[in-house]
Order: structure tokens, then sequence, then C-alpha cells
């Protein structure tokens, strides 16, 4: 039996909004990811507060997160929506 699919696996990462660290024990990557760090998450971003005519600059926090994700692809030699080869 030769193996005509040989399906791809991708790690799609992201990060979640920057929030004050303070706030950020509780949030939750979307659904489907995987959060992969802990506690307030990584200090490495900014967030924004308005205030009358002035906008200030705080540093913040936020999670990374990752998901698995399966690419169906044919093996080499082998193509088409069902990997029929040659």
């Amino acid at each position: 039996q030769v193996k005509k699919q040989c399906d791809q696996k991708l790690l799609i990462r992201m990060k979640t909004k920057c929030v004050p660290c303070s706030l950020n024990l509780d949030t939750q990557c979307p659904a489907g990811y995987t959060k992969i760090t802990n506690g307030t998450g990584t200090p490495d971003c900014r967030y924004y507060l308005e205030i009358k005519t002035h906008t200030l600059s705080f540093l913040g926090c936020r999670h990374r997160c990752v998901k698995e994700f399966e690419q169906p692809e044919c093996c080499q030699g082998h193509w088409g929506p069902d990997c029929i080869g040659k």
C-alpha cells in the first residue's frame, strides 16, 4: 500500500489583545486555540488611554495562543483531490 496523502501539520500562532497586565490573568484564547503563556502573559505591548485631549501609553500584557491545523496534501508523485498516483 503506497501512501498517497501526506498531510502537513501547521501551527497557527496569534496573540490576544494588549490590556493592563493586572486584567490579563483571565484572558482566554479564541475557540480552538491553546494558551501557551501563563499568569498575566507577556509584557511586550502597549495599550492606550485617551483622556480628553491626550493619549497616554502604558506597558501592557498579552497571551500567546497556538492552534494546530492539518493541511491536506498529496505525497510526492500524487495529485488531485483524491491524491491519485502516476
